[in-house]
C-alpha cells in the first residue's frame, strides 16, 4: 500500500507563540495531515483495524469492516438515486449508525453533508434546504410530518426515510415497535419518498459511484447555532475534519485504538462531530452512539461500557451532578473528560473534578474553545498544567493572538480584546455570505489569514488563553462594562444555586441593567428570604454597579438545540414581559390621565356653577337693594340714598378692610 502523502504548516516566523515553551512536552508543536478526503482516512483505518469495534448502538456492536460495507452500500444508493459530485444531502438525525454511514457515504460520492437537528421547526427545516440547495435528504420516520407538510415548498428531489429499527437485533427491534415504533406514522406511498430498505435495496447492482475528490473540497455544512445572531450554514473541508482528527490525537497521548467514546454530544453540532465521531473513527476509536441524551440513561452506559472518554456541554456535567444513578459507579476507566460548547464556571469545574476523584478516576475535566468555524475545538486545557478561568493552549499548527475589536491590531498581553485563530480547521466560507466571510476570515499584516471569532478573551504571557465573553453579550450599565459569564460564574459559586444565566434588560436613566435568573440547588426554596441570601452573597462578591437588580427563579434555563443556555431566548422572554408590562403601564397611565381630566372637567363644572350661583345672588341682592333704595327715596329724599352699586362697593371695600391685619400699637396709642 504506497504511503499516503502529507500536508504539513512550517510554524510561521510572523507570528508570535509563547505556549509553545509551556504546552504538555508530549505534545508536537507541529503536525503531519492526511492529503485526503474524510472517506480515504477511514478507508486506511479499516484496512488497518477491520476487527475493531467501529460504533455500539443500543447494544449492537458494528466492526470496522462491517461499517465499511454499510458506508458503501449508502454510497451506491445514492449514486442510484441521482446524487452528484458536489451536490448538497441534507442528513436531518440523531446519533444513529445511519447517520454515520450516510455520513461518509455522502463524502465518498463526492457530494457535500448538511448536518441539521432533527428537532429543527418545519420553517427551520425548509431554510436549511433552501439555503443549502440541497437536492435529497434523510430523517427519522419520527420526523417525517415536518418533511410531509413543507414538500410543496422546497425542491427535494428524494427523501429517505428510516427508522432506529432498522438497526437493531431482531428481538430488540420488536421490542422497540412495541414501545415506541408503533407511534410514529406510518409513511404512505409518495413521489420522491424512499423507506430505507428500499433506498438500499436500489444501490444493488452499482459499481462505479466513488468519486475522488481533494483534502481542500468542500466535505460539509454545518449551521451556526443561533446564539450569535443570523443563522448561516458553515462550509467545512476534508482537511478541516481531518486535521481535526489529528490535533486531538496529539493533544490527548494517551489515546490508543479501540478506546471507548460515549458519543452523546450529536451530529449535526462541531463538537459531537468532530471530536465524538470523526476524531475516534479516523483513529481506530470505539463510538458508542447515543441518539439522545437522558441523564439516567447516559449513568447506565457510563457503568456499562466503561468509556475511556466522555465529551459534552456544562450542562451535561451539572446534569450528571445530579443524578444519583451514578453513585457508587466505578470511574477509574476515564483517560480524558472534556467541556466546550459554552463557558465552564469555575464552580461547576471544582464540583466535577471532586466528583471524579470521588468515583476513583484519576483525570480531571479539561475545558476547550473553539467555533464551528474552525469545526468545533481549537484550544484546549493542558494534561499537565491548569489555570483557573483559562481554556487552555491552541492545538498544534493552530495560532491565538488578541486584537482591538474591530481591528487586526495586536493587543498586548494581559489586554482584553477579539480572540482570533489560524491554522488548518479554519472554515472555506459562510454559504451565501460572501460579505461576512469576508469580514470573519482576514488576512492580517503577518500574512495569514484569521478567523475573526466574535469573542472577547484575554492571553497571559504563557500563551495561555481566558474567554471572556461574546463581544455582543456584554452589558452596559452606566457606562460600565458587564460580562455575564463572569457574572454566572460568580453567582454559581453561591452554595444555594445550582445554575445561573445573567442578562441585561433595557433601562432609559442606566441604558441597561442586570438581571439573574436562578436555578436553585435541590432542597432551597424560592422564597424572598432565599432571594434576600443571594442578594446578600452578590453584593460581597460583585462590584455595586454591576449588581443584579432583580432575580427570577426558575425550574429550569431554556438550552439551545445544542445543549447551551439559550440567553437569547430569556432576554426575548423579558423584552416580551417588558412590553406587555408598558402596555398595561401605558394603559393605565391613559386611563389616570382620563380620569384626571373628567375630574378637572368636573371641578371647571362646578367652578363655574358656583360662580353662576354668585352671579345671581348678587343680581338677587342688587335688585333687592334697588327695591329698598326706591322705597327709602320716598322717605328721605333721592339725595341722603345711594344706588345698590355704591352700597355694595362699601361692602366689599369693608369686606377686605376688615382682613388686613391690625397695624402695631404706637407709643401714643399706648399712652392713650
Amino acid at each position: 500500500m504506497p504511503e499516503t502523502k502529507k500536508i504539513t504548516f512550517p510554524i510561521p516566523e510572523t507570528v508570535k507563540a509563547p505556549w509553545l515553551q509551556y504546552k504538555d512536552p508530549e505534545v508536537p508543536a507541529t503536525l503531519e495531515y492526511p492529503d485526503q478526503t474524510m472517506c480515504e482516512r477511514v478507508a486506511e483505518i479499516v484496512r488497518r483495524y477491520p476487527n475493531h469495534i467501529a460504533y455500539d448502538f443500543m447494544g449492537k456492536n458494528t466492526t470496522y469492516s462491517e461499517m465499511w460495507e454499510k458506508v458503501n452500500a449508502c454510497a451506491k444508493s445514492l449514486k442510484a438515486i441521482g446524487v452528484r459530485e458536489g451536490d448538497k444531502v441534507m442528513i436531518c438525525m440523531p446519533n444513529t449508525p445511519q447517520t454515520l454511514n450516510m455520513f461518509y457515504a455522502v463524502n465518498m460520492v463526492g457530494a457535500v453533508a448538511v448536518m441539521v437537528h432533527p428537532l429543527s421547526a418545519e420553517s427551520e427545516i425548509a431554510f436549511y434546504l433552501r439555503d443549502s440547495n440541497a437536492v435529497c435528504a434523510m430523517t427519522l420516520d419520527q420526523f417525517y410530518p415536518k418533511f410531509e407538510k413543507i414538500m410543496g415548498t422546497v425542491d427535494l428531489q428524494a427523501l429517505i426515510i428510516t427508522s432506529i429499527q432498522d438497526e437493531l437485533q431482531p428481538v430488540k427491534a420488536i421490542a422497540y415497535y412495541l414501545m415506541q415504533g408503533r407511534k410514529n406514522r406510518v409513511v404512505g406511498p409518495r413521489q420522491n419518498v424512499i423507506m430505507w430498505k428500499d433506498f438500499l435495496h436500489r444501490g444493488k447492482t452499482i459499481e462505479i459511484y466513488k468519486i475522488k475528490r481533494k483534502a481542500q473540497d468542500p466535505a460539509a455544512i454545518l449551521f451556526s447555532g443561533g446564539t450569535t445572531g443570523i443563522t448561516k450554514g458553515i462550509l467545512l473541508s476534508n482537511l478541516n475534519f481531518n486535521a481535526l482528527a489529528v490535533q486531538i490525537v496529539a493533544t490527548n497521548p494517551m489515546f490508543h485504538a479501540g478506546d471507548k467514546m460515549l458519543a452523546v454530544m450529536p451530529m449535526f453540532h462541531g463538537f459531537g462531530l468532530g471530536v465524538s465521531i470523526h476524531s475516534m473513527i479516523a483513529n481506530g476509536g470505539h463510538c458508542i452512539l447515543i441518539p439522545r441524551f437522558n441523564a439516567k440513561s447516559y449513568a447506565e452506559m457510563l457503568g456499562k461500557f466503561k468509556p475511556n472518554f466522555i465529551a459534552g456541554v456544562p450542562s451535561l456535567f451539572e446534569a450528571l451532578l445530579r443524578n444519583s444513578d451514578l453513585d457508587g459507579t466505578d470511574l477509574s476507566c476515564l483517560k480524558g473528560v472534556f467541556s466546550g460548547g459554552d463557558s465552564l464556571s469555575p464552580e461547576l469545574k471544582k464540583r466535577f473534578d471532586k466528583f471524579l476523584t470521588e468515583h476513583g478516576a484519576s483525570v480531571t475535566i479539561r475545558e476547550g474553545y473553539g467555533t464551528t468555524e474552525c469545526v468545533t475545538a481549537s484550544c484546549l486545557t493542558p494534561i499537565h498544567r491548569q489555570k483557573e478561568n483559562s481554556i487552555g493552549v491552541p492545538f498544534p499548527d493552530t495560532y491565538y493572538k488578541i486584537v482591538k475589536p474591530g481591528t487586526t491590531e495586536e493587543v498586548p498581553y494581559g489586554e482584553e480584546g477579539e480572540i482570533c485563530l489560524s491554522g488548518p480547521t479554519m472554515m472555506l466560507e459562510y454559504v451565501n455570505h460572501p460579505e461576512e466571510t469576508a469580514s470573519t476570515r482576514r488576512q492580517h499584516a503577518d500574512g495569514l489569514t484569521w478567523i475573526h471569532t466574535g469573542d472577547l478573551g484575554v492571553m497571559d504571557e504563557e500563551g495561555f488563553v481566558y474567554f471572556r465573553q461574546r463581544i455582543k453579550r456584554m452589558i452596559i450599565t452606566n457606562g460600565y462594562n458587564v460580562y455575564p459569564s463572569q457574572m454566572e460564574a460568580v453567582i454559581d459559586a453561591c452554595d444555594y444555586v445550582q445554575m445561573s444565566c445573567v442578562i441585561g434588560v433595557p433601562d432609559p436613566r442606566k441604558m441597561q441593567k442586570v438581571k439573574a435568573f436562578i436555578v436553585l440547588k435541590p432542597g432551597f426554596v424560592p422564597t424572598e428570604a432565599t432571594k434576600k441570601a443571594i442578594m446578600d452573597y452578590c453584593k460581597t462578591h460583585i462590584a455595586k454597579y454591576a449588581l443584579p437588580y432583580d432575580i427570577e427563579f426558575r425550574d429550569d434555563l431554556p438550552k439551545t438545540l445544542v445543549g447551551k443556555v439559550a440567553y437569547r431566548k430569556l432576554e426575548e422572554e423579558e423584552a416580551e414581559r417588558m412590553s406587555h408590562d408598558a402596555k398595561i403601564q401605558e394603559q393605565v397611565d391613559a386611563d389616570a390621565a382620563a380620569a384626571a381630566a373628567k375630574k378637572e372637567e368636573e371641578k371647571k363644572r362646578l367652578q363655574e356653577e358656583q360662580q353662576r350661583k354668585a352671579e345671581e345672588n348678587r343680581k338677587k341682592i342688587e335688585e333687592g337693594l334697588n327695591d329698598v333704595g326706591e322705597a327709602l327715596k320716598g322717605v328721605f329724599g333721592p339725595k341722603d340714598v345711594g344706588s345698590a352699586e355704591e352700597v355694595l362697593a362699601e361692602n366689599v371695600e369693608a369686606e377686605k378692610a376688615s382682613e388686613t391685619p391690625e397695624a402695631p400699637a404706637t407709643e401714643a396709642d399706648k399712652t392713650e
